[in-house]
C-alpha cells in the first residue's frame, strides 16, 4: 500500500510503499488481545504480600486445655483469630505468562495494520528541531489534529523534540526498540517516522 509523507509543518514530502505483510493484515483482535494481557501481567509488579499464619506476632502457647471444653486450639496465629495470619493470602510472585516469539511478532503486525487499515497511520520525513520549545510544538501538533498520538522515531529520538514533547498530554514519544502494541493502542494516531519505517523494514525482514 502507498502512503503519503508529510513534514512536521504539513507539506507534503513525497510517497511511500508499505508492505502488505506488516500493514494490510487482515486484523485479528485474539492475537492483539493476548499480546495486550501479555504485556499487562509482565509489568505487574507483583509484590502483594500479608502475613500467613507462620509470620505472625501472637502467641504459640495452647491457650486451652486439651479436655474438657474448648475447641482444640494450640495458638491465637490460626487464621479465624483476630490478628491471627491471612489464609491463603497473596506473596511476592511474578504474573508473567509465556506467549511464542512468533505471536509476539504477529501481534506487532496486526496493531500496525489496525492503525493503516483505521487511516490513523501517519509517516512523516523526520521530527528534529532545532530547539526544545515546548509552545512551538503544542501549536504544531494543534495545526495537524494531533490531540492524542503515539510518535515513533528512529534508534535514536532527536533530543530536542523528545524534551519539546515530554509536557504535552496524550503525546508519547519512542526510539524504534520500545514500539509495543499497548503503546500503539493506547493512542488514537500512529506517527512513523521514515528511520522508523527503515528499522521496522529490517526487523521483520
Amino acid at each position: 500500500m502507498e502512503l503519503k509523507v508529510t513534514t512536521l509543518d504539513g507539506k507534503a514530502a513525497g510517497t511511500i510503499e508499505l508492505k502488505d505483510d506488516v500493514f494490510g493484515l487482515e486484523v485479528r483482535a485474539d492475537i492483539l488481545h493476548r499480546m495486550v494481557r501479555y504485556q499487562q501481567l509482565k509489568a505487574m509488579s507483583g509484590t502483594h504480600d500479608v502475613k500467613n499464619r507462620s509470620e505472625g506476632v501472637r502467641t504459640g502457647k495452647k491457650f486451652k486445655k486439651q479436655k474438657g471444653g474448648g475447641a482444640r486450639h494450640g495458638d491465637r496465629k490460626a487464621p479465624q483469630f483476630r490478628g491471627g495470619g491471612r489464609a491463603f493470602g497473596p506473596t511476592p510472585r511474578s504474573h508473567a505468562i509465556d506467549l511464542p516469539k512468533k505471536v509476539r511478532v504477529l501481534a506487532l503486525k496486526h496493531a500496525l495494520s489496525s492503525k493503516a487499515k483505521a487511516g490513523s497511520l501517519i509517516v512523516i520525513d523526520s521530527v528534529a528541531q532545532a530547539e526544545a520549545k515546548t509552545a512551538a510544538l503544542r501549536t504544531t501538533f494543534g495545526k495537524l489534529d494531533w490531540a492524542n498520538v503515539l510518535i515513533i522515531d528512529g534508534a535514536t529520538v532527536d533530543q530536542n523534540f523528545a524534551l519539546a514533547a515530554r509536557n504535552i498530554p496524550n503525546i508519547d514519544v519512542l526510539p524504534i526498540q520500545g514500539i509495543n502494541v499497548v503503546s500503539i493502542l493506547k493512542r488514537d494516531k500512529l506517527v512513523l517516522t521514515k528511520a522508523a519505517l527503515e528499522a521496522l523494514e529490517a526487523r521483520f525482514a
